[in-house]
């Protein structure tokens, strides 16, 4: 019997066990203050059960790919012919250009990835920009631990959590140590993001977690930050290192390019993690990069085969030949006569906006998006078959065990390796938190 198939039995064998748990579950959050956008960040009674040999697998396959990616930011920084691939606008070209300080341009990442099956494991995108969701898996995993579904679990099989916000603080330290050259001061932490996005009650975790760890830190929202006589401030706090949760578009949008922080960065005045070097990988042009037949000379043989094995055929929609299923297309041509195995993304928003997944659309609305992807960058990714796992529900004072999609996004610190996972569960696709799907903690487990 698998793990979740034990956990779902007992609750099936004792609904008092089920109904206690899920009580304790809604009221850990609620005192712990794990909300998105004022609603319960976790909906189902049972974690998210990876083998040893799952996570295993995790770790080697996105280890593997992370120096693929920095053999195209290398090559981006040194050729701005090669960099156009990654669509940059024009300001965030010239923010590439800043030297943060530390050589790592995504010291805490997290790509988005799925078990296709028991043996495929696909990454569909690189983010740099706001890798969020560590504080809630934390967080919950110690909730769950405590459960008593949980704990009955827990007599026949071993289980260890997931977690990532020691390996987010030990990115943010190293980088700071390294910017901050010969001295010896200690960071003072803003953490940075609107006071109204619906994950505040994230930082607040990350808060918590600084100064449990005897780092000074502070929520800051960008409006509240001045810039003045070389130190970014916030009020009375002088900020050192940033731990940037808000994404450099949205900041540029609403407060733009002379704002506080990018002339922060432009001076060297503060640590910026991630930096805004990292933009580029943070592009969702980046796996197109990887798994474009023209850049194939700049990755060894070895990450060719894990690109191949596990990033989706991905091209940035435009005007050109190029190779699709071992054969030369036009991309254009292609893209259009094969609607049901393709989708469209937006190079340049987060989660799933401005995502057409042609077998939802009619051909058409899909001539339509063509169009607009030929305008503005967007890229064309095939379809990846989103796997389903069964989860319990507690619905109405009952407990409903349905199957839900589930996405792995494996936290990345130092542009090395896996540091932590998040799950996100949906009852639709595409998987999204913001559209009403859980967090849920992971844990690795195996049988006494």
């Amino acid at each position: 019997m698998t793990a979740a198939a034990a956990y779902h039995a007992l609750l099936a064998a004792d609904p008092g066990l089920a109904a206690e748990s899920a009580a304790a579950l809604l009221h850990g959050q609620d005192a712990r203050g794990l909300v998105y956008a004022g609603r319960p960040v976790c909906g189902v009674l049972r974690p998210r059960f990876l083998t040893p040999g799952q996570f295993r697998r995790l770790h080697d396959t996105a280890s593997g790919l992370l120096p693929a990616l920095r053999a195209a930011h290398t090559r981006a920084a040194a050729d701005p012919a090669f960099r156009r691939q990654f669509r940059l606008r024009d300001w965030e070209d010239e923010l590439f250009a800043l030297d943060p300080g530390f050589p790592e341009p995504t010291p805490a990442g997290r790509f988005d990835a799925f078990f296709a099956s028991e043996s495929e494991l696909v990454f569909t995108e690189f983010n740099t920009e706001t890798t969020a969701g560590a504080g809630y898996s934390d967080s919950l995993a110690r909730l769950f631990q405590g459960l008593p579904a949980f704990q009955e679990f827990s007599r026949k099989f071993l289980s260890w959590p997931v977690i990532d916000r020691a390996g987010t603080l030990h990115a943010l330290a190293d980088s700071y140590r390294r910017w901050r050259g010969t001295s010896t001061e200690a960071p003072r932490v803003a953490i940075l993001d609107w006071r109204d996005a619906p994950t505040f009650a994230e930082l607040v975790l990350f808060y918590d977690y600084f100064r449990a760890m005897g780092v000074e830190a502070r929520i800051v929202d960008p409006r509240d930050l001045e810039y003045d006589g070389g130190k970014l401030r916030a009020g009375e706090f002088h900020a050192t290192l940033v731990y940037r949760r808000v994404a450099a578009g949205e900041l540029a949008a609403r407060c733009g390019l002379e704002h506080p922080l990018f002339r922060a960065a432009r001076d060297r005045a503060a640590c910026v993690v991630n930096p805004f070097r990292g933009l580029l990988l943070g592009k969702k042009a980046s796996l197109a990069v990887l798994s474009d037949e023209r850049n194939a000379d700049l990755f060894t043989a070895r990450q060719r085969d894990l690109i191949a094995a596990h990033v989706p055929w991905t091209r940035v929609v435009e005007d050109r030949r190029t190779t699709a299923d071992g054969a030369g297309v036009e991309l254009v041509a292609h893209v259009l006569a094969n609607r049901d195995s393709l989708v469209l993304r937006p190079n340049d928003t987060l989660g799933a906006e401005g995502t057409v997944s042609g077998w939802r659309v009619d051909q058409p609305a899909w001539e339509a998006a063509v169009r607009r992807a030929l305008e503005e960058p967007f890229v064309v990714q095939r379809r990846v078959g989103l796997p389903r796992e069964p989860f319990p529900v507690a619905d109405g004072g009952r407990v409903e065990v349905r199957d839900l999609y589930v996405e792995t996004s494996p936290f990345v610190a130092f542009g090395e390796f896996v540091s932590g996972c998040l799950t996100r569960l949906a009852a639709d696709a595409p998987v999204n938190v913001a559209a009403g799907g859980s967090v849920v903690p992971t844990f690795v487990v195996e049988p006494r």
